[in-house]
């Protein structure tokens, strides 16, 4: 089987790799749950599916609110590569009419979007009155990834900065229920993730160039990802932090913070309970 990019991300592991991640892949088997992880083994999986499918229903309760009050709901879906973003998003859409579960993942913006304001083209994907919609990256973009790739200068990354809590306190202000989560992937765990795509034909078109160099960046993502928290965690706009080691938590957990973050009649408090602290919170859990 010829792997993408001529293999790059199995040379990386073997010998690009820093000694204590290369010695994680050979120890951690299938799945690392690497130190300082709360939880030693990943969750069950017949409690994780009977949680999962008691949570989306609450979905569906949600769902029917929002379209019948004619609410809006933005749920934004940061994190690094890897961290398991597209497999949380399906789960939270799977059982979802997707007239009014949206989902938006933008490519990457055309020579016309790259002379606009830079957050006009995420305002035309704003959901519209009984609509949820569900970014797969967003406008945060430009505070992390274009950091890190040099896709943006100083400037237009201090510009960004400026604009981002007047921009995201309008949309508070006009209504829009803003859910900001980002989920946090150990380095081990993301190269692991990142082999397993490379030697399976049917997740390969997941990997991309910035995906393979990415992984070389790990501390300068860091650098981005903690000032992007310091200048973008608000009181109107707060981020909700996710360990993501263990998929089967972090689905869970995403949905708890979405279904907590909107107001809808019926909703069941006992069975959305509290975030487990372990593995949510604010950027004061987040692990670099």
């Amino acid at each position: 089987m010829t792997l993408p990019f001529d293999g790059a991300i199995s040379e990386y592991a073997t010998s690009g790799a820093p000694k204590d991640v290369r010695k994680a892949l050979e120890d951690g088997g299938k799945t690392i749950l690497e130190l300082p992880y709360p939880y030693d083994d990943r969750m069950d999986k017949d409690e994780y599916e009977d949680q999962l499918e008691a949570l989306q229903r609450e979905l569906v309760q949600l769902q029917a609110w929002i379209k019948a009050s004619g609410r809006r709901v933005a749920v934004v879906f940061e994190g690094r590569d890897a961290a398991g973003k597209g497999g949380t998003i399906k789960r939270v859409r799977e059982n979802l009419n997707p007239r009014v579960a949206r989902l938006v993942a933008l490519p990457t913006p055309t020579e016309r979007e790259q002379s606009q304001w830079y957050f006009q083209r995420y305002v035309a994907h704003l959901p519209a009155g009984g609509e949820l919609v569900l970014f797969d990256r967003s406008w945060y973009n430009r505070g992390v990834v274009e950091q890190v790739f040099d896709f943006c200068t100083t400037a237009q990354r201090d510009a960004f900065f400026r604009q981002l809590p007047a921009f995201e306190s309008t949309l508070v202000d006009d209504g829009i229920i803003l859910v900001k989560l980002w989920l946090n992937v150990g380095r081990a765990e993301q190269l692991n993730r990142m082999l397993r795509r490379e030697n399976d034909p049917l997740k390969q078109w997941k990997l991309s160039s910035i995906d393979v160099e990415g992984l070389k960046k790990w501390d300068a993502y860091s650098e981005a990802i903690r000032d992007t928290f310091s200048r973008s965690h608000t009181g109107i706009a707060p981020w909700t932090v996710i360990l993501s080691d263990d998929k089967r938590r972090a689905r869970l957990e995403a949905i708890r913070a979405i279904l907590r973050a909107v107001p809808y009649e019926g909703r069941d408090a006992a069975l959305i309970g509290e975030a487990d602290p372990e593995i949510c919170g604010g950027p004061e859990i987040w692990r670099g």
